[in-house]
């Protein structure tokens, strides 16, 4: 049986960056994954760091990483052909089952657009499997903007507001933050639309009271909680929030749930 303890090594393929400090890393992987689950990523040594799976296939596994301390630093001094730890995939992710049949809105604010990514691309690629699917993606600035190329392939498949909190003389979309622009959404039988919410805390707290305040039901929304894991497997206690620990459970929450883990 294997030890769910164990870190195991994967070979780096490729990286590509994204912006000053944010790049994707490819690794080999053969495991089975579910987009938005994460997993903690080991460099001996070094330290140990959860990290959101972004993308996948049969053969990889795809993370768009921060640079933002010793783990990733680490990290991102790696090369094609060497390897590192990883143990996981933990969490429940964003099952697809969940979300069948239904008026989709996916919500993305900067680096939670990498969660959401694969189950993005997989509703896109198989229309047939929903009703209808809308996309508001927010970043800081336009030096902020994630996976910029399949940003512009989404656009011509699905409508998507991108925006940034401040634009410059070169950006052709919107301005203003995330909450600004869910009135700009096709809105008709809102309360039947179906979200995913990802993104920084303060982001998702006002995008959600925007969503109900516009009608939207809490059953019907969807959110992935940014917590520092540990063990992954619920015995280190760091990520619980009074009795629901975070990586079991989530990260990915229904709002009926979520709106009741107050730290």
């Amino acid at each position: 049986m294997n030890n769910p303890y164990m870190p195991r090594p994967y070979t780096l393929i490729a990286t590509q960056k994204e912006t000053e400090i944010d790049s994707t890393f490819v690794f080999e992987a053969k495991d089975r994954f579910v987009g938005g689950q994460f997993m903690q990523v080991s460099l001996p040594g070094v330290g140990e760091a959860p990290i959101s799976i972004s993308d996948f296939d049969a053969d990889t596994l795809t993370m768009t990483i921060r640079k933002v301390g010793r783990v990733t630093d680490r990290l991102f001094a790696m090369k094609p052909g060497e390897t590192l730890y990883m143990r996981g995939p933990y969490g429940n992710g964003f099952k697809q089952a969940w979300f069948k049949d239904k008026d989709m809105v996916v919500i993305a604010g900067g680096t939670g657009l990498a969660p959401v990514k694969n189950t993005i691309d997989t509703f896109i690629s198989n229309q047939a499997a929903i009703k209808g699917l809308q996309i508001i993606v927010g970043f800081k600035s336009p030096k902020d903007v994630l996976f910029k190329d399949m940003l512009h392939k989404w656009q011509e498949q699905v409508p998507i507001i991108l925006t940034v909190d401040q634009g410059d003389d070169t950006w052709p979309y919107k301005v203003g933050l995330i909450p600004s622009h869910i009135k700009d959404l096709d809105l008709s039988d809102v309360e039947n639309k179906t979200v995913i919410l990802v993104g920084p805390p303060m982001m998702m707290k006002f995008t959600t009271l925007e969503l109900l305040r516009l009608g939207f039901a809490e059953e019907n929304i969807w959110v992935s909680f940014e917590r520092k894991m540990s063990c992954g497997i619920g015995k280190c206690g760091h990520c619980k929030i009074d009795e629901t620990y975070v990586c079991l459970e989530g990260p990915v929450f229904n709002y009926t749930k979520a709106k009741t883990l107050l730290d």
